[in-house]
């Protein structure tokens, strides 16, 4: 029909043409190489998506929470008891950082609109008394911070006539005599006095027993009550007695939790977290009043100590001293925590000195500590 040498003169134009209209061609089986090679790309696939940062906070994060309170939920349900393992575990997750990191999220200023909302939710989660607030109208509040650190309201506590009060609101998880160097932060777990205060500058005691050194009067014994602050309460404390502070160092440890339940846990858990301890003297001699930080607490503010400085960058072992000669009245505010925390004192007085309360019991500012000491008042 055509002749050959004209259809040989269209190949190559009509080849391209017929690339595009190739037919389909069966399945052939690749050499064992190629199939290999396929294989470890595609592990190489799945491998990334598992461990780039994407993966991290939308898969490993849900994933890991759900196992976590699954694992909550089981171990309350069997009455499981934590073991040491676990506790090195958690002892080691960077609390400083993420505290720091909640700091100023709760620092930053809210808009107007959504402040009954969020405070409004904080209030019922963590029972809120806003009738103690000087302020209850929460869109008064710019920040989460300035919430947590709301004032009282003009006359919401009573200042009892007692010689020494609570210095705060909260949960007492330890009061009574501490006549050893080994004293119960609660019923059967202890803390170290010498680690927990360091090392005595502040007296002119050359008694080589670290507890002796701290008394005056031979004759008395030392006495403590630790009280903790719960989110939901009152985070400003007040100075429990006449005195005066000579003498501050600033432990700064790790920010682990210090709710009771912790506290049961952990022996020594007030000797390993940031601290801020101030030391001087009473009626009676030696007295000190710490403020113990925790997770989540962005900052321990002290209103005569403008120099203190909690949760900064750098190692964890660092102390700082400061010699002072601040004197407090009975009643006088001292300091506030940004986040639920801890006040322990560690004072001087005579043997039948009793406190009114026993753990587990709440207390508020300006509650007599003692019934003995009230009748002496009097």
């Amino acid at each position: 029909m055509f002749p050959s040498t004209r259809i040989k003169s269209c190949l190559p134009v009509m080849n391209p043409m017929f690339k595009r209209l190739r037919p389909h061609r069966p399945f052939r089986q690749t050499p064992f190489h190629n199939q290999s090679q396929t294989k470890v790309s595609s592990t190489q696939l799945q491998k990334s998506k598992w461990m780039n940062l994407r993966a991290i906070i939308t898969r490993w994060v849900p994933l890991g929470s759900v196992i976590y309170v699954g694992w909550c939920y089981i171990r309350a349900s069997i009455n499981y008891e934590v073991s040491k393992v676990e506790i090195k575990f958690y002892e080691m997750f960077p609390f400083r950082v993420t505290s720091r990191l909640w700091g100023r999220l709760a620092a930053c200023e809210l808009p107007t609109s959504i402040r009954n909302f969020v405070y409004g939710t904080y209030v019922k989660m963590f029972n809120v008394n806003l009738n103690d607030a000087a302020v209850t109208d929460l869109t008064y509040y710019k920040s989460l911070s300035e919430f947590f650190t709301r004032a009282l309201r003009e006359g919401a506590r009573f200042i009892s006539p007692s010689i020494c009060v609570s210095p705060c609101d909260g949960v007492v998880l330890n009061c009574g005599p501490a006549d050893t160097d080994k004293i119960e932060q609660v019923k059967g777990v202890t803390y170290s006095l010498e680690e927990f205060l360091g090392e005595n500058k502040w007296s002119k005691s050359t008694d080589t027993n670290y507890y002796n050194s701290l008394l005056t009067d031979k004759k008395n014994i030392l006495h403590q009550c630790i009280i903790y602050l719960a989110p939901g309460d009152y985070h400003r404390f007040h100075s429990p007695c006449d005195w005066t502070s000579k003498f501050r160092r600033h432990f700064s440890g790790k920010l682990l939790s210090v709710n009771p339940w912790m506290a049961r846990l952990i022996p020594g858990l007030f000797t390993m977290n940031e601290r801020a301890v101030y030391v001087g003297e009473w009626k009676y001699g030696f007295f000190s009043l710490t403020a113990v930080g925790a997770t989540n607490v962005g900052s321990i503010e002290i209103y005569h100590d403008p120099q203190l400085r909690t949760n900064t960058k750098g190692k964890r072992n660092r102390v700082d001293e400061l010699v002072t000669e601040v004197s407090y009245k009975k009643g006088e505010l001292f300091g506030q925590f940004n986040m639920g925390s801890t006040i322990i004192l560690l004072f001087e007085a005579p043997k039948d000195f009793k406190f009114e309360f026993k753990s587990g019991d709440r207390v508020q500012v300006g509650q007599a500590l003692t019934t003995v000491a009230v009748h002496q008042a009097r």
